[in-house]
């Protein structure tokens, strides 16, 4: 329950509480807290075996862990149902970046019919020592009075 709580934070935690309640008083607060925190795992524990029991048998198997979407998501990617594997296998990020950076730089891309490894292009690469090109001051994009 307190796992990522370090040492330095209890003892201030039991300090704190000792310089507040007091240490005649301390046992009486520690106890009432127990006896809180077991209520409301009761109340959870039974709300839960309700919730299983109106369910009925297909969701026998139902964990409310997996309502986390974290947990949903890794229990979906271990299964692969929806072929996501798959699909983030056929996707190549090297060629995407270099077909925007093509694009960025106004040149027309270098694998856009698949002849790319009979033309001797740079497999996906781009050449980053090159400079892009600097428009003339003169060449201005239009000026739309209305829009602004």
């Amino acid at each position: 329950m307190f796992n990522d709580i370090g040492a330095l934070e209890l003892v201030t935690l039991v300090v704190l509480a000792v310089l507040v309640f007091g240490p005649d008083k301390l046992p009486k607060v520690i106890q009432d807290v127990s006896r809180t925190i077991r209520k409301i795992r009761e109340f959870s524990d039974s709300a839960k075996q309700d919730i299983r029991q109106e369910l009925g048998p297909e969701f026998k198997d139902f964990e409310f862990e997996d309502l986390n979407p974290k947990t949903f998501i890794r229990k979906q990617l271990d299964n692969d149902e929806l072929g996501l594997k798959e699909i983030r296998n056929g996707f190549d990020l090297k060629k995407e970046m270099a077909e925007v950076t093509d694009a960025v730089h106004g040149r027309e891309p270098e694998a856009s019919s698949g002849s790319a490894s009979s033309s001797g292009s740079t497999g996906g690469r781009v050449d980053m020592s090159k400079k892009p090109e600097v428009p003339a001051r003169d060449d201005r994009p239009p000026f739309d009075a209305d829009a602004t």
